[in-house]
């Protein structure tokens, strides 16, 4: 059959909108990786106050640790491979425009996963936890942040079965997430909320994997004695045990999973703002890496900490450490009382960013 009418050419306009549409299609899973990093940044941003902080929690008011010789080095060592690698990423932002940036991803979303990591080991060692093992580590923190060990901008987490998650301490979280960057609290929450069960639900799936991969472990049919494919809600929480306990630090772990696949390609090729991201990274960095300095100053004693960032390597010497232990160490360790006693009138608040 010949068509009466025929058919209309695409236009120039048509076919740029199809490229753009196609474009943003493909940006979908890079826009949301950005989104929930965001909200992470925004919900600390939006919640560090001092009612939250550190030294209004009893953990952190009773921990103490001895500390030998030894002890310091170790602690010193992990502190300075921290330092190192928060110094590379902010190196990052200094030395490149929103091209250089996107392809840097390669190597910043590791460096942000181990400037984090390495401060959280030499946190940890302050608690008696002495492992490089992440599965250890990993349980370990998830504890303490479930303690309350955590100030309330990062002290979230999710729990429970497959299928049963359940979100603690972000109220908001039950909302739905929208696919735009976060302007409000409660599009934080939403977003940050769905990061966690999305994050849990890999962890169950590999759990499952793992668990039925094992002869010893695989639960089986009791028909045919064969490991099972289909597992119903019970099976799942057979294994919830396993899972711990989901928290940012389980989310910042999805920067090392999407490092080491392909899944890199699609944030690499995507069309966002790179800028944003490499900002959002650094500002969770820092905040988490002051938090962990904290509990370390608190455990070696403020002047020995006070040392050993006198002592820093050129590289490190006047920047961010000594940033943070006047910002954020020495406010909490060595509050400074007010010189005079505070007139009452209403001129405005401001909050200080550290």
């Amino acid at each position: 059959m010949i068509p009466l009418i025929p058919p209309v050419e695409a236009t120039g306009d048509d076919q740029q909108q199809k490229l753009a549409d196609e474009t943003w299609r493909k940006s979908i899973p890079a826009q949301v990786f950005l989104n929930y990093f965001f909200a992470i940044n925004y919900h600390i941003q939006e919640n560090d106050d001092a009612l939250g902080g550190l030294q209004n929690l009893p953990f952190f008011r009773s921990h103490s640790a001895e500390l030998n010789d030894a002890d310091v080095a170790a602690l010193t060592k992990l502190l300075h491979t921290s330092w190192s690698t928060e110094y590379a990423l902010r190196a990052t932002a200094e030395l490149g425009d929103d091209n250089f940036l996107r392809n840097a991803l390669h190597w910043t979303f590791p460096q942000a996963f181990h400037a984090i990591h390495s401060g959280l080991q030499a946190f940890l060692y302050t608690t008696g936890v002495r492992s490089n093992n992440n599965q250890l580590i990993r349980r370990e923190v998830g504890r303490l942040v479930v303690k309350n060990a955590y100030p309330r901008p990062v002290s979230f987490y999710a729990a429970g079965a497959y299928g049963d998650f359940s979100i603690h301490r972000l109220p908001l979280a039950g909302y739905k997430a929208g696919l735009h960057i976060a302007s409000k609290e409660i599009d934080a929450q939403a977003q940050v909320g769905q990061f966690l069960r999305t994050t849990r639900k890999m962890k169950a799936q590999w759990t499952r994997a793992q668990v039925q991969a094992n002869p010893n472990t695989a639960i089986r049919s009791q028909k045919t004695g064969r490991p099972l494919d289909k597992w119903t809600a019970s099976h799942w929480q057979q294994i919830t045990w396993r899972l711990g306990y989901t928290t940012i630090f389980d989310l910042l772990g999805r920067l090392r999973i999407s490092q080491t696949s392909r899944e890199i390609e699609r944030y690499v090729e995507a069309d966002i703002d790179f800028r944003l991201f490499h900002t959002s990274l650094l500002n969770i960095v820092s905040y988490l890496n002051g938090v962990h300095e904290t509990y370390v100053a608190k455990a070696l004693g403020l002047e020995r900490y006070r040392q050993l960032v006198a002592e820093l390597p050129a590289h490190l010497q006047a920047g961010f450490v000594e940033d943070r232990l006047r910002t954020r160490v020495e406010p909490v360790l060595a509050p400074t009382p007010p010189s005079a006693p505070a007139i009452a009138t209403e001129a405005p608040q401001y909050r200080m960013a550290a």
